[in-house]
């Protein structure tokens, strides 16, 4: 590895590593998904104990070691306390951080996934779209970006349905969470993207009971 490096990103989860120090998952526009670690993070007033905090997007400046990174500062410029405050965006937030590490991988361009989770958290603050909508073009949109979208399933969907699904195929990611369905849209939508969550994610996501 190279030196000191800064990357953008969103921190996907975090964990306690011994007395001191801490584990974070990032998954940066630059490197793909990235575990550092943050000495002396857990010691009191240490600067990088509330940067590393699921939701929180900014700037990382990591030292690339020999076998691992360690974080040295983060600057960050969005905390999404409007997700982390409501009991229903942050459930419902937990499982895009957490289908972002499920798709993220190391080492790779992930400039589309990354881009897909903030403007996702941010239709969460915002309150608008309904939530489970929002819910549902991630899932959807996120299998685009990985490559396995198979396209609309067969079946007797409503015309509406399949307009909503070419939209969150093919729209720019600003522009996805600019429409609204009816709940009989809705609710397809949301039986789609069951449907492919059952076809190619191969373990149980557990931060998804929650917001079901």
């Amino acid at each position: 590895m190279e030196g000191l490096i800064k990357v953008r990103g969103i921190v996907l989860s975090e964990r306690a590593v011994g007395e001191y120090d801490r584990l974070v998952v990032i998954l940066t526009v630059e490197r793909g998904k990235i575990r550092a670690f943050a000495r002396g993070a857990k010691r009191p007033r240490n600067h990088l104990s509330a940067a590393l905090q699921p939701f929180h997007y900014g700037t990382f400046s990591l030292y690339a070691g020999r076998d691992s990174y360690n974080v040295q500062d983060a600057e960050i410029s969005n905390y999404f306390e409007g997700v982390r405050r409501d009991l229903d965006n942050s459930m419902t937030g937990m499982f895009f951080l957490e289908l972002a590490d499920y798709y993220g991988r190391e080492n790779d361009d992930n400039s589309a996934l990354t881009a897909l989770l903030y403007q996702s958290l941010r239709a969460l603050e915002n309150g608008k779209p309904d939530r489970r909508l929002v819910r549902a073009v991630y899932e959807i949109r996120t299998l685009v970006i990985d490559g396995q979208y198979p396209g609309i399933p067969d079946g007797s969907w409503q015309a509406s349905t399949v307009y909503a699904m070419d939209m969150i195929a093919n729209s720019t990611i600003e522009k996805l969470y600019t429409f609204e369905v009816s709940e009989e849209v809705l609710n397809e939508l949301l039986r789609i993207a069951k449907m492919y969550r059952k076809q190619f994610i191969d373990r149980e996501l557990k931060s998804l009971k929650y917001c079901e």
